[in-house]
């Protein structure tokens, strides 16, 4: 068994890989089951099916790039999104995608010409929902077209050090957030931002409308940390009971090591910052919390 895990590790070094890391670390594929793998491999040979009978379908394209992105394989979504952007240059569902991908890949600056671009594609037209491609546990997608640009645009101006851009972005997701779930997600970026920036007052002003009964379907760990915030939850208690949730628990820890770091404590900040990075860099670097742990850890050093 010790062979065959040596031999397992061995053969992700020899393969390129996804990313490095804003601390230097190269970034393999994330560690999926078996299982797991198997059906989302299955869905992507049904996309590419799709794409090959509709070569010139936008949302053929779109998919197969997205099913490629659940599997880890970051760089080649990328490369499907450039073919959908050159095909379809109007179409700001391209750019979108592309731009959540340069994020995951740590290329903030190409995210934010394409999250722009997508941005300035979309004024003036009505938002439409955006279908799940890994659906929520009551199969209602909580997204949109626009909500879904203008979260990744603040993201990657906040993972870039532009909290004031970071901000403006955020509110106009928030303009658009219609549901709880987008509500509270949108929210809590939109507060750590302001609380980056000292704007204490407008940063008060985003909590007030959080409350402990919302109707939340998909983002229960933004509302936790949201509740957090407003002194409802004791935030060591909260960071200890996420520890064993696997996203979560990089969501939540990076909410309460920012918490730290805006109100001064930065060694509690690093600790965690550093804990975040070190223990699930194997399965979670893709996720917001672990990719805002490196910037904040790597501004720190």
């Amino acid at each position: 068994m010790l062979v065959l895990l040596a031999l397992g590790a061995g053969l992700q070094e020899t393969r390129a890989p996804e990313a490095t890391s804003l601390l230097g670390k190269p970034l393999f594929t994330p560690s999926i089951s078996p299982e797991r793998t198997a059906a989302l491999e299955k869905d992507l040979a049904a996309a590419e099916a799709v794409l090959d009978k509709e070569p010139g379908s936008a949302d053929a394209t779109i998919w197969v790039g997205r099913r490629m992105a659940y599997l880890g394989r970051y760089r080649d979504a990328i490369g499907v999104f450039t073919t959908g952007v050159s095909k379809h240059p109007s179409d700001p569902r391209m750019l979108r995608h592309r731009g959540h991908r340069y994020i995951t890949t740590r290329q903030f600056d190409k995210a934010i010409v394409d999250l722009t671009k997508a941005a300035a594609l979309v004024k003036g037209r009505s938002d439409e929902v955006e279908p799940d491609g890994q659906p929520n546990a009551k199969n209602t997608p909580t997204s949109t077209l626009k909500t879904n640009i203008y979260y990744h645009l603040g993201l990657a101006h906040y993972l870039a050090g532009d909290f004031a851009k970071a901000a403006d972005a955020y509110r106009l997701c928030m303009e658009h957030s219609k549901n709880a779930d987008m509500q509270v997600a949108t929210a809590h970026w939109q507060y750590m931002t302001l609380r980056r920036l000292g704007r204490e007052a407008e940063a008060a002003a985003v909590l007030a409308p959080v409350t402990q009964d919302m109707a939340i379907i998909e983002n229960a760990s933004y509302h936790r940390l949201l509740m957090m915030y407003k002194g409802a939850t004791d935030a060591a208690t909260l960071l200890a009971a996420s520890r064993a949730e696997g996203l979560d628990a990089v969501t939540i820890g990076y909410g309460v090591a920012n918490w730290h770091l805006y109100n001064g404590r930065k060694e509690e900040a690093r600790t965690i910052l550093t804990e975040i990075t070190d223990e699930y860099r194997a399965t979670q670097w893709a996720g917001f919390g672990y990719v805002a742990a490196e910037a904040d850890l790597a501004r720190l050093r």
